[in-house]
């Protein structure tokens, strides 16, 4: 039995990223970048103005009221590219470029128009309301770098550069197999001694939110020949393999069994964490497999800390595990004396702007319908019989 941490770093060890592939625009969106973005241009591009008003001369307006000839307009996308003199101003609206010889923009609220001319009612200092340009990004700068998801801020930036089509980690392929003779399927009424599959679809949920393109396999029955040629099936198609149940000290756990069977190469089957312990991480061939536990609880878990961090490095991400966050802890929470705990729990702020995690009342591994709630996981370290609401914890965020 290994501890959380030096399973992690295994998953990292035997785990490969894959190729990266072009994906357009507008299919972007939470990929893994796979490549640095390169500023082609300057931002802005040239000065700007910041607000409707006029381009003046801040020297022109040592006195003011000032009056001043109005000798063009700039608008956005419609610039006036002359030179201003002094005694000039040009009409000019937000986003607009500034013309050669002004040097501040007079918002509209303070001027008045009539007859050609305008007249400032207050001064202005030079550069008031205008972005210089380069000021925000030069040519030829990085502004977003390989290994970043790309999100919906990101957007904007990549568009602004001439990025039509962006690098990223290819879509890992994942299949998932719920093991167990008691399981039917969601649309079935269970039988005697039966159970509807939930860790199938949850699996598939955890692994598309981690960027996989997914397949659910059928349900396999605990039958060691046919489980092995189910196994090797998915595993000759797909880059991870992940299957539920099957992995403990039992008579009726053959996953292990299995996998052995077809010479996988096992890494660790053991972890020291609750909920979690016999979990699985293997090779079989070129795809990765990782076994996880059979109650509900322990499949989230356990997917998230391991199956979750793999798939993020296969696609090139810079922190492909979760990130560990502190909270204060809003009620008392036991742990465990022989095994490190990841707990569930729901994140909230309190009236002091305080990030709080509140423990949820569970049952166990198997009761995913409190852990339905939950947002993140406590980390209570082995050896913990109890920490007091209103420590500091160490917590991670669970994709929601």
């Amino acid at each position: 039995m290994i501890p959380i941490h030096e399973a992690i770093k295994l998953v990292l060890q035997h785990t490969t990223r894959l190729e990266a592939e072009s994906v357009a625009l507008s299919d972007a969106l939470d990929r893994v970048l796979a490549e640095d973005i390169i500023a082609d241009c300057d931002l802005p591009p040239f000065d700007r103005a910041q607000m409707d008003g006029y381009a003046v001369r801040a020297e022109d307006l040592s006195t003011t009221p000032a009056r001043l000839a109005i000798v063009g307009e700039s608008a956005a996308g419609s610039g006036w590219h002359h030179e201003m003199k002094t005694g000039e101003a040009v009409r000019i609206m937000t986003g607009a470029p500034v013309p050669v010889g002004a040097d501040a923009v007079q918002q509209v609220e303070l001027t008045r128009e009539s007859d050609g001319h305008v007249e400032i009612l207050e001064r202005v200092v030079s550069g008031r309301s205008i972005v210089r340009r380069a000021s925000e990004i030069k040519a030829g700068e990085i502004v977003l770098r390989a290994g970043e998801d790309i999100n919906a801020a990101m957007i904007a930036t990549l568009a602004s550069f001439g990025y039509a089509a962006v690098k990223v980690g290819r879509k890992p392929r994942v299949a998932v197999m719920a093991t167990g003779s008691e399981l039917v399927d969601v649309d079935k009424k269970p039988g005697a001694d039966q159970i509807r599959d939930s860790n199938n679809y949850t699996i598939a949920a955890y692994a598309a939110l981690a960027g996989a393109a997914v397949e659910r396999l059928p349900l396999a029955v605990d039958d060691t020949e046919q489980l092995k040629g189910q196994i090797a099936e998915a595993a000759a198609r797909a880059d991870m393999l992940v299957t539920s149940g099957g992995v403990s000290m039992g008579v009726y756990d053959f996953t292990k069994a299995a996998l052995r069977e077809l010479g996988a190469e096992i890494f660790f089957e053991r972890v020291s964490l609750r909920p979690g312990k016999p979990t699985v991480f293997a090779r079989l061939g070129e795809t990765l497999v990782f076994g996880l536990p059979g109650n509900p609880v322990s499949v989230a878990v356990t997917f998230n800390l391991f199956a979750r961090t793999a798939l993020r490095a296969m696609q090139g991400a810079k922190e492909p595990a979760l990130k560990e966050e502190t909270a204060v802890l809003a009620s008392d929470l036991k742990g465990s004396m022989e095994r490190e705990s990841y707990l569930p729990a729901v994140l909230r702020t309190d009236d002091k702007g305080r990030l709080l995690a509140e423990p949820l009342k569970w049952g166990g591994s198997s009761d995913f319908v409190a852990f339905a709630r939950a947002t993140a996981l406590i980390d209570v370290p082995a050896g913990v019989k109890i920490i007091q609401a209103g420590s500091p914890v160490k917590i991670v965020r669970l994709s929601v």
